[in-house]
């Protein structure tokens, strides 16, 4: 290991992307699950172009997408400290050109409010503050239920995006009429991929995408399926093959 991906006696040092991805984050509190890489999976960012995320967390959404496209630049915003910390230690660990900024996405600081950025991704809190419980752990309960609207993520990542640049983000799927919502009248060609978690079950997850000035039409796509079967049936994972790829072999999401 690498100072940098050195743990604490507080931290864990997890695996991501069959290894590619060493991320430290706390033992407690909010840890980074498979939500961040679906979310890089369905990034479509090609070599060369600048990312934005916001709410980096510790840096796995960015470091997934860093590990399958190469020669990518980022830009973290990230309110607590602790997990900005811990997105640079990561960002240096695996190699990543990413500048980690602590700050309120609704209080950019001006070198960023100057920039544009290819696309912009995000996986902002999944819980409305004033519908949900408190979490006891401080970062837990920011990362998952913090008071920034919905409306105010997508404003802000309309206004960085250059134009044609994309932004892409992972949701709820009950929330996804306040996603559609506000990206109405800022961005456009809106596509919607479900993530449901086995068959016949409703999806829990949407990943969202649309594009600055973008005219298409909108797109449902057909649901990402993860789990294999129609219930859990032994003590080991189940993935599909197409979510096994995105999650160990850094495959990325087909859009239609």
């Amino acid at each position: 290991m690498t100072p940098a991906s050195t743990p604490t006696s507080d931290e864990t040092c997890d695996d991501f992307l069959g290894g590619r991805v060493r991320l430290v984050q706390p033992a407690k509190g909010y840890r980074a699950g498979v939500d961040p890489v679906l979310l890089a999976a369905a990034t479509g960012a090609q070599a060369g172009q600048q990312i934005l995320e916001l709410g980096c967390g510790a840096g796995a959404a960015s470091l997934c997408l860093n590990a399958r496209v190469s020669g990518l630049s980022f830009v973290g915003i990230e309110m607590q400290a602790e997990y900005a910390g811990l997105a640079r230690r990561n960002a240096q660990a695996n190699g990543a050109a990413m500048q980690v900024i602590e700050a309120d996405l609704r209080h950019l600081p001006p070198e960023v409010k100057a920039r544009r950025f290819d696309h912009v991704i995000a996986n902002p809190p999944y819980y409305q503050r004033g519908k949900s419980t408190s979490a006891q752990d401080a970062g837990r309960d920011v990362a998952l239920g913090g008071d920034t609207p919905l409306a105010a993520w997508v404003d802000v990542a309309a206004r960085r995006l250059a134009p044609k640049g994309y932004l892409t983000m992972i949701q709820k799927a009950d929330r996804l009429p306040d996603v559609l919502g506000a990206l109405s009248g800022r961005l456009g060609s809106v596509r919607v991929l479900p993530v449901q978690p086995r068959v016949a079950r409703p999806a829990q997850l949407v990943i969202v995408q649309a594009r600055k000035g973008g005219r298409a039409d909108f797109v449902l796509q057909a649901p990402l399926m993860m789990h294999a079967g129609a219930h859990h049936e032994r003590d080991a994972d189940s993935y599909t093959p197409q979510v096994s790829g995105i999650l160990r072999n850094a495959q990325a999401i087909a859009w239609a």
